[in-house]
């Protein structure tokens, strides 16, 4: 397609001449190249792509696209608009180096940045602020109050007089002029200093009090009028030559101009027009790459035994959703891990849709199918998961067991951990300190005030104690390490995040497939185990301590809970024996067998309960017990005894005391259940909450300036009744029928706007841009790009085809 790459010759002169009026026509003199800058700049702008240039300088002027465009500038840059802010429209550009005070070529790009992204239009000597921006500094830019204009317009034309009077100026005849003739005095700095110098020291005290801001102060009887000659306090002196002016009955302002004096002409104390230096400290980066590793291995195994545990029944969820602060504190002593650790790892999992509530009337937290594929690939495949979605994340774990705004504390996987501002956060740390040398740290200091001064308005929304958990989070997921960042992890802050899984891949142990076994029934693995020998020492021994080797306990319960999932004593002797590098100790030979002996002695069906076993005496010996008191048991045969209570409830209490019961169907089969049974239905992973639109790729970025510009085009240059935007007929494209449908195919093929000429059934003469999507049985279907809708038109009614221009 040939769309211009700049408006045409004729607006280009007209524009050249008088500058442009509006921000739409500043829009249209802009280059495609700065057209897709400013799209780029601000993604929101193309959601959906506007159909014209004055639809887009209209989104581009609303409150919210504005207030998400003040929040991606750096703290110089928001100086510069306080400056611009503080200047009436069509200023010139050298007006901002006054107020700015830095070097021309710095304040330059600050300039050039605001015009890109039309926060400031027009040319170099009638800059203008977007008005909505002005509304969102609002009226006190940087502390300073308002204009003398602004503050003393509610001023009696009396009082006034009496003013210009005592600041020895001749008379008005009207407000207006009054107010004029005191604004040019104060804008003489010459004048203005005379004037001050006169002022008692106790008078000058009270304007440094309020030079820098706020601009008001409080005082007893403001709008009383005082003469210069009756004034008895320094800010009666003041008043009276309206250095100071009354805000109401007990309140005084500074005007603006008399500020902006006593600042020395500056707007900011001190401009800072780079970001705070950031001391670092060096580290070996292979130190930081094993260390970080280690920790990343770690995560990944932390996930992987929380959701193992609730893999045999997971905690309740909240009628309002989430994870009861009860429960999650037993989760917490359960995995013998710091709660905010914890916390991080079940709104990561949950981020993912690794787990997720079971839809059942007694809801619970438990894993979904989604985290049995996910365990099955490689351990960097799944640490990248893990920090990839660390990385874009709305959810923020270091709230939980803070406290809301009501003071009720807030849970886990609840819905009030969202923060939009998270993801943007986390990703400039990774990109701060992938920007300095391999194995460099910084303080938390320093590189949160760097971060601040890149997105103020921004950072001012995250706490700093969130922020400071952050970088606490970054490396418990082995991100960084020592506060480096590892080099595995470099490439996530530029979205390749499976390449850092692969980079991290290398420095990983290999998983073993052999324990140690010991004589006093623990089991010792030296290194990462396979999956299908983790997840059976999971089932019949408990974790006892964690680090670079894990030790496992073997107990009664323990066993028991294997037999219960269906393996036999011959399975548990076999997975010994074939997996461990040491004898079988002789111990915990017998402690399988013990309990396999008597497990499935007793057996609990359905009637309210009912308990079988072929031994009559151990059944005697159950009736006997107080402990079973509370199932209210009743012999009906030498071998059954009934209960009052659900089967369930039964099994529970018979385990609690050393029994080892099982459940029996109607048929008398048993009934086991299998921990990786207890899946929740497919679930998806939770919607992200609604932050920044996601950037536009390079392709939507050419088809939007494309589309932007056929459109205006069409709604500035050609009318549908054949006139031009003048009302001057025009002549419509002829080709002949055969160069029409080539040039129709070509433009379908490459998807670009053609302006054709049209007849309508009445004879009427038409003329449209159009997109071609289809080509068949002698119709041309296309969308027009001045309505944005679909039309189908007859080849033979088509008068020709030209380019657009």
């Amino acid at each position: 397609m040939t769309t211009s790459a700049s408006p045409t010759r004729a607006e280009a002169d007209r524009l050249a001449e008088s500058g442009p009026r509006t921000l739409a026509e500043d829009l249209r003199g802009r280059t495609d190249a700065a057209l897709a800058a400013l799209l780029r700049a601000r993604p929101d702008l193309t959601s959906p792509v506007p159909v014209d240039l004055t639809q887009l300088a209209t989104r581009a002027t609303t409150r919210a696209s504005i207030a998400r465009a003040l929040e991606r500038l750096d703290r110089f840059t928001l100086q510069v608009v306080d400056a611009a802010v503080v200047l009436p429209d069509g200023f010139a550009a050298a007006r901002l180096h006054t107020l700015v005070g830095v070097d021309p070529e710095v304040l330059a790009g600050a300039v050039a940045n605001l015009r890109e992204q039309a926060l400031l239009w027009g040319p170099d000597d009638a800059l203008r602020v977007v008005r909505t921006v002005r509304d969102l500094v609002g009226a006190s830019p940087a502390g300073l109050g308002p204009t003398l204009a602004g503050a003393a317009a509610p001023t009696a034309p009396s009082r006034l007089q009496e003013v210009l009077a005592d600041l020895g100026l001749g008379s008005s005849h009207d407000a207006v002029s009054a107010i004029a003739a005191i604004t040019d005095l104060f804008t003489d700095p010459t004048r203005l200093d005379a004037l001050l110098a006169q002022a008692p020291e106790a008078a000058r005290e009270v304007l440094d009090k309020l030079v820098w801001g706020p601009a008001a102060g409080s005082v007893r009887g403001a709008d009383r009028p005082v003469r210069a000659d009756a004034a008895r306090t320094p800010v009666e002196w003041l008043l009276a030559r309206a250095l100071l002016v009354p805000a109401g009955p007990d309140a005084v302002v500074l005007p603006r101009e008399v500020a902006l004096h006593l600042r020395g002409g500056r707007v900011h104390r001190t401009p800072e027009p780079a970001p705070p230096e950031l001391p670092t400290r060096e580290h070996d980066p292979q130190a930081v790459d094993s260390l970080a590793a280690g920790s990343a291995f770690t995560a990944v195994r932390r996930v992987e035994d929380l959701l193992e545990a609730w893999s045999t029944g997971g905690p309740a969820v909240l009628r309002a959703g989430g994870l009861g602060m009860r429960e999650f504190k037993r989760t917490a002593v359960q995995l013998d891990a710091p709660e905010a650790e914890v916390a991080l790892w079940l709104e990561l999992a949950y981020a993912m849709g690794l787990v997720a509530g079971d839809g059942e009337p007694d809801e619970q937290w438990l894993p979904t199918p989604a985290y049995d594929t996910w365990r099955r690939t490689p351990v960097g495949t799944r640490w990248a998961a893990l920090a990839g979605t660390w990385l874009e994340t709305t959810r923020v774990p270091s709230l939980v067991g803070s406290r809301d705004d009501k003071d009720r504390p807030i849970g886990a996987l609840g819905m009030q951990v969202d923060r939009t501002a998270a993801p943007e956060v986390r990703r400039r740390i990774l990109t701060t300190l992938a920007a300095l040398p391999p194995g460099s740290a910084t303080d938390a200091d320093s590189l949160l005030a760097h971060l601040t001064w890149h997105q103020p308005i921004r950072a001012a929304r995250l706490p700093e104690e969130l922020f400071r958990a952050m970088l606490v989070e970054a490396e418990l997921l082995g991100i960084t390490g020592r506060g480096a960042l590892a080099g595995y992890a470099r490439t996530l802050a530029e979205g390749r995040v499976y390449e850092a899984g692969d980079a991290l891949t290398p420095l990983l142990p290999e998983p073993l497939d052999y324990v140690f076994l010991q004589a006093d029934l623990t089991a010792v693995a030296p290194g990462p185990l396979v999956l299908d020998l983790a997840h059976e020492l999971h089932l019949a021994a408990e974790v006892e301590s964690t680090g670079g080797a894990t030790v496992y306990r073997f107990t009664e319960t323990s066993v028991r809970r294997a037999l219960d999932a269906g393996r036999t004593a011959a399975d548990l002797h076999h997975l010994l024996a074939t997996h461990s590098r040491t004898p079988v100790p002789q111990p915990l030979g017998y402690l399988v067998d013990d309990v396999a002996r008597r497990h499935g002695r007793i057996r609990v069906g359905t009637a309210g309960a009912f308990l079988r076993c072929d031994d009559d005496a151990l059944l005697g010996e159950l009736l006997a017990d107080r402990r079973a008191a509370g199932l209210r048991l009743r012999r009906l045969a030498p071998t059954v005894l009934a209960a009052e209570s659900a089967p369930d409830l039964v099994l529970e209490k018979l385990r609690g005391m050393g029994f080892a019961p099982v459940a029996e169907s109607a048929t008398g089969d048993l009934v086991l259940t299998r921990p990786d049974t207890r899946r929740t239905p497919p679930r998806s992973a939770p919607p992200r909450v609604a932050g920044e639109p996601p950037a536009p790729g390079e392709a939507l970025l050419g088809a939007a300036v494309t589309a932007i510009r056929a459109g205006d085009a069409a709604a500035t240059g050609r009318a549908d009744d054949g006139t031009d935007r003048d009302g001057e007929p025009i002549e419509l494209p002829r080709t002949s029928a055969a160069e029409t449908l080539l040039a129709l195919q070509a433009a379908h093929a490459d998807r670009r706007a053609v302006w054709i000429g049209h007849v309508t059934r009445e004879g009427r003469a038409t003329q449209h841009i159009v997109v071609p999507l289809r080509l068949e049985g002698g119709y041309v279907t296309a969308h027009e790009q001045g309505t944005g809708e679909i039309h189908t038109y007859p080849l033979h009614r088509i008068t020709g085809v030209a380019e657009t221009t």
